[in-house]
């Protein structure tokens, strides 16, 4: 194994409590080589590490397997508000996505102001939520989340800011 050369450049190193700033700042700039510029990322690069932490932070949210109350729910998206505020956990982006659609797929069909929780039992409609939310916390790919938020301005409108209690 390689032992690499100690360095020639010296640092001072002062005991004198009232060391301004500066100094240390002096200190910083020596130990640091000026040879390289800082890494700059592309669009693409930075939307992806994104995609990528919020990905590795929705694998780590538990999906509940308690289930003791029965909500009741006029719409898809409803329901994924009332999920969201009971277990104060957030809902995956594909999910809130998903939410959206199954409600706007509602529209012109002839049960379409008929409440949905006497249409689907809320039960399993809930359980339904909670399927999909686990395909999308464990199996989406970062890179596909990127692409998603790179064609749409708005993602943010589908990403639950709160954090969640992880029990």
């Amino acid at each position: 194994m390689k032992r690499s050369m100690p360095s020639n450049e010296q640092v001072e190193i002062s005991s004198d409590d009232s060391s301004s700033s500066d100094a240390d700042n002096d200190v910083f700039r020596k130990q640091q080589p000026n040879d390289e510029p800082p890494l700059e990322l592309s669009d693409e690069a930075w939307m992806y590490r994104r995609a990528k932490s919020y990905q590795d932070y929705m694998k780590v949210i538990p999906i509940p397997t308690i289930r003791g109350t029965v909500i009741p729910y006029t719409s898809w998206m409803g329901l994924g508000s009332s999920i969201k505020k009971i277990y104060e956990q957030p809902l995956h982006y594909l999910t809130n996505l998903h939410l959206k659609r199954l409600d706007q797929e509602r529209l012109g069909h002839e049960d379409e102001n008929v409440s949905l929780d006497m249409i689907i039992h809320p039960c399993k409609a809930e359980a339904s939520i909670w399927l999909i939310e686990e395909v999308h916390r464990r199996t989406s790919s970062p890179h596909h989340l990127a692409k998603l938020w790179t064609a749409d301005p708005m993602y943010h409108a589908f990403i639950d800011a709160h954090s969640p209690k992880i029990y």
